[in-house]
């Protein structure tokens, strides 16, 4: 039987549930059991949903293996099935690991940040990788936008976590780092 059609995605996906399938769906990845089209399709069923987006996030991009330094053809096809899902999470992906990286930091927590660190490069890389789609690129600036000035669509949620100036200077370049050169 092929892993995909095993790979159900319950219509109520809980945050939570959506973890456990991601966490199922990277361990067969990692032992090699799906063939790009499998993987394709579980995970495009995966984030046409915001728990399972960020469910896949959460556990892909945190994931210690290897496999996510590199993201496959089948991943990035995946992921623009849903760009009105995906591109937020993955903005915020990329600035609250880059917030975490300094909070590691500053409280002496070299693991952690290097936890943080990996979730900031594999979601950089994934929006270099995606920046064809105009819902990320519209997001980018967004975030931009409210970390530039205190207003925006992003303003409630950087007051929700209360980030610091050093962090939103931080959270600013590398969403710098991340956009095409003019």
């Amino acid at each position: 039987m092929a892993a995909e059609s095993s790979f159900m995605v319950p219509e109520d996906l809980t945050f939570e549930a959506a973890i456990a399938l991601t966490t199922d769906l990277v361990d067969k990845l990692a032992a090699g059991q799906w063939s790009e089209p499998e993987l394709e399709a579980a995970i495009a069923r995966l984030v046409a949903t915001e728990n399972g987006a960020r469910g896949f996030f959460v556990t892909y991009l945190s994931d210690e293996r290897s496999f996510a330094d590199t993201t496959s053809a089948a991943v990035l096809a995946a992921l623009r099935t849903a760009p009105a899902i995906v591109a937020p999470l993955l903005v915020k992906n990329l600035v609250m690991s880059t917030a975490m990286i300094l909070t590691h930091q500053r409280h002496d927590r070299a693991d952690l940040a290097q936890g943080s660190a990996q979730v900031q490069g594999r979601s950089r890389d994934l929006i270099q990788q995606l920046l064809d789609l105009p819902e990320l690129t519209a997001q980018l600036q967004a975030m931009q936008t409210s970390l530039t000035t205190p207003t925006g669509d992003y303003q409630p949620f950087l007051e929700r976590w209360g980030y610091d100036a050093a962090q939103k200077a931080a959270m600013h370049q590398a969403l710098i780092a991340v956009q095409p050169e003019p």
